[in-house]
């Protein structure tokens, strides 16, 4: 008995030494009830979405009830930016910040079937490169060389949507960060 306390003991005090690596952060969805059929809500699951270390967004599937025969589609847009610097032949230095939004990522068209609407979880990315942040880049010189400063790539914003057609609005928004 002994030797297993110690054993846990041990386990434990090693634990809260460890530092946890950077962590994802959670968005949770704002909905406007006028947006959607009388009676919508969510069934299962929980609209989030989660920005992980790396940028990446991932928005979760859920499934929603009440909504008749109303169609609807879901949409992430994310924007990414990065600090390029253009170098003329001289060795002269000028930031150029560059902004580039990855194309929207969209469910399509979803049906509900019984009044249900099973919606798919969707994710952003890849991420863009530093070859892509580049070349939307403009130096004041076209002869000057592009480089994108190690670690300044980041996700700037976010927005995912759930719209059901023929209703003004969105029924589902969340936004970061």
């Amino acid at each position: 008995m002994r030797r297993i306390l110690l054993v846990l003991t041990a386990a434990l005090a090693t634990a809260a030494f460890v530092v946890p690596a950077a962590m994802a952060t959670t968005y949770t969805a704002t909905f406007d009830p006028a947006a959607a059929p009388t009676g919508t809500h969510v069934q299962a699951g929980t609209p989030t979405c989660t920005v992980g270390t790396d940028g990446l967004v991932t928005c979760s599937d859920y499934e929603l009830a009440g909504v008749g025969n109303s169609n609807a589609s879901a949409t992430l847009v994310a924007s990414y930016s990065a600090t390029v610097q253009c170098r003329n032949r001289g060795g002269q230095i000028v930031d150029v910040k560059s902004q580039r939004t990855t194309a929207p990522t969209s469910t399509g068209n979803l049906n509900p079937k019984n009044g249900r609407l099973a919606v798919p979880g969707v994710t952003s990315g890849p991420v863009p490169t530093d070859a892509q942040f580049e070349a939307s880049a403009k130096c004041p010189n076209g002869n000057w060389t592009k480089e994108t400063l190690e670690d300044t790539q980041a996700l700037t914003s976010f927005t995912y949507t759930l719209h059901f057609a023929g209703f003004q609005g969105n029924y589902i928004t969340i936004t970061g960060p």
